[in-house]
């Protein structure tokens, strides 16, 4: 029997390790030896950033909580390594698994390989060139130690044998968030914000921002969300509010015209809300997998991408942070002019039991116990 370390502990992590445990599962029911303990961090601890997502994906309750809570990240990355380490010394792992590109990913990465347990990390080799953005640190210290490699894209393979990672390492396998996007369309629902603001299909907008460089300072947060409700042309602006930003929104001065700020939102809410808007404007790299593949239009404020292909292929463009190049954007957008997109190879749902397969495979060789 061998077990695998399933990693899990901020908001993006989860909607990509549900579908890895419901594919594990179903190798289990046909005999496999593969076995998982799902290791939740804490890292996003409070129940809008984490508890509702496990109910409404069907993940079960971690095994393991290692309830760091908050932090700085110097503060969190300690705290996971600390935890995580007496977790492994308590009982080895043969495997861990980890997703994404937050904290705990690299935090847990460095700690199974110090203590000679193999890493694989799922979306290896994308990369945004922004060594600001601490997602950009994790994802290279990350992969500079991991065995093995299950990416999205050709780009993140390419990334990856740029630096060294040869080919029987990497393993091209699709996308896990778009496995559950996939899984859980027919399940999405209204939020109850949806009759409270009359909202309509493709009559209104929806936004997401925490990046630092968007919300930290708080004449660039006002600059940008003014333009939004300028060139939204009327239509209402829908603004689920992350922790991160809540706090700078409150030193803004008056209410903008057509913003609206709601709570965060629960997984199958909020995908309703993309699905149906005009478009979206997010400085997120998640959701701009996720209105690729529902043919959404998206503009990223952000002057580069560790997505590429949703520009290449999909309905996203980078618009930058300068507030004043959201107007020809939007006027585009409410022209009805945006670009219809396609969905990248492999983005078919099926990702995660491509993982499983080769993690069965790997695992019964003991191939991982040699690298």
């Amino acid at each position: 029997m061998k077990c695998i370390d399933l990693i899990a502990g901020a908001r993006p992590n989860f909607m990509k390790i549900a579908p890895i445990i419901d594919a594990l599962k179903a190798a289990k029911a046909r005999g496999s030896s593969l076995r998982y303990r799902l290791v939740h961090t804490g890292q996003h601890y409070d129940r809008a950033m984490s508890g509702d997502f496990f109910e409404q994906l069907g993940i079960p309750e971690p095994d393991i909580n290692l309830e760091v809570g908050s932090g700085t990240q110097a503060e969190q990355t300690a705290a996971i390594m600390v935890r995580y380490e007496k977790v492994l010394l308590e009982q080895l792992s043969d495997l861990c698994l980890v997703v994404g590109d937050v904290t705990s990913t690299m935090a847990c990465s460095i700690v199974a390989r110090k203590l000679g347990v193999p890493v694989a990390h799922v979306e290896g080799g994308i990369r945004s060139g922004d060594w600001t953005m601490p997602e950009e640190i994790n994802r290279v210290v990350t992969d500079s130690i991991a065995n093995w490699f299950f990416t999205t894209s050709e780009t993140a393979n390419q990334n990856l044998r740029r630096s060294g990672v040869t080919d029987d390492r990497l393993f091209f396998v699709g996308n896990t968030m778009i496995d559950t996007l996939l899984k859980q369309m027919p399940r999405l629902r209204p939020p109850a914000l949806w009759d409270e603001l009359g909202l309509q299909s493709g009559r209104y907008l929806v936004v997401t921002l925490h990046r630092p460089a968007n919300v930290d300072g708080e004449q660039q947060l006002s600059r940008l969300l003014h333009a939004i409700a300028k060139g939204a042309g009327g239509l209402p602006v829908v603004f689920p509010v992350h922790p991160r930003t809540a706090k700078n929104l409150r030193d803004l001065e008056g209410q903008i015209p057509g913003m609206h700020y709601v709570d965060p939102q629960g997984y199958l809410e909020f995908n309703w809300l993309v699905k149906h808007a005009k478009g979206v404007i997010t400085d997120s790299g998640g959701i701009t997998e996720e209105t690729t593949v529902m043919g959404v239009p998206c503009l990223t404020l952000r002057d580069n991408t560790e997505r590429p292909e949703t520009v290449t292929m999909g309905t996203n463009e980078l618009i930058g942070m300068d507030p004043a190049k959201l107007a020809p954007a939007l006027a585009h957008l409410m022209a009805g002019q945006w670009k219809r997109g396609t969905i990248p190879e492999k983005w078919d749902g099926k990702a995660a039991e491509r993982i499983v397969a080769v993690l069965e495979r790997l695992l019964s060789e003991s191939r991982l116990s040699s690298e």
